[in-house]
């Protein structure tokens, strides 16, 4: 099984990038933490991200879904080590329940260690979910670097270029040989 992640800044286009994939075939996983803050503000909750349960829940969602996938290659829009990111852009500590499973995707080798990092488009377009300036979220895309180099991983850039063209890069990848 190979697993990839498409992680980037916020509003870079990963999850049209992911529809697409969906399209040609392959199993993709949607962004935990979207869900997470959509479920909680039908609630009645504004602002979840301020609760400190909030990188708990996403990581729990993001090992259910990571589990209960089973295609041959699976695309996940975002991991936890985006969720580490996350904690660290929110000034949230490193839980235990996140440390357990960056320590489990490690151990396991669960993803692939080429992560596509989707580059952001030079804006970033407010959403229920995501109440983050452009500035904001070049501050946030630097922590996903940073975080995701110091676990190990290699980042492979999907340039701001047309869907199609973003789609076809990360296609490529991903339906090429194992690396």
């Amino acid at each position: 099984m190979r697993r990839y992640v498409l992680t980037g800044t916020p509003g870079a286009g990963k999850t049209s990038i992911l529809r697409r994939l969906g399209g040609l075939g392959h199993e993709v996983v949607e962004e935990a933490a979207t869900a997470v803050i959509a479920q909680a503000q039908a609630r009645g909750e504004e602002q979840p991200w301020t609760q400190a349960s909030f990188i708990d829940e996403i990581v729990a969602l993001q090992r259910q879904r990571q589990l209960a996938a089973t295609g041959p290659v699976q695309v996940f829009d975002r991991s936890p080590v985006c969720t580490h990111a996350l904690a660290t852009y929110l000034g949230w500590p490193v839980s235990p329940a996140l440390t357990a499973e960056l320590e489990r995707i490690t151990s396991e080798r669960i993803y692939e260690r080429q992560v596509l990092f989707v580059r952001n488009l030079g804006f970033c377009e407010p959403t229920a979910a995501r109440r983050i300036s452009f500035q904001e979220s070049l501050a946030f895309e630097k922590i996903h670097e940073e975080s995701y180099r110091a676990f190990g991983y290699e980042l492979i850039d999907v340039s701001a270029v047309d869907l199609a063209h973003r789609v076809a890069a990360v296609h490529s990848v991903i339906s090429g040989p194992t690396p």
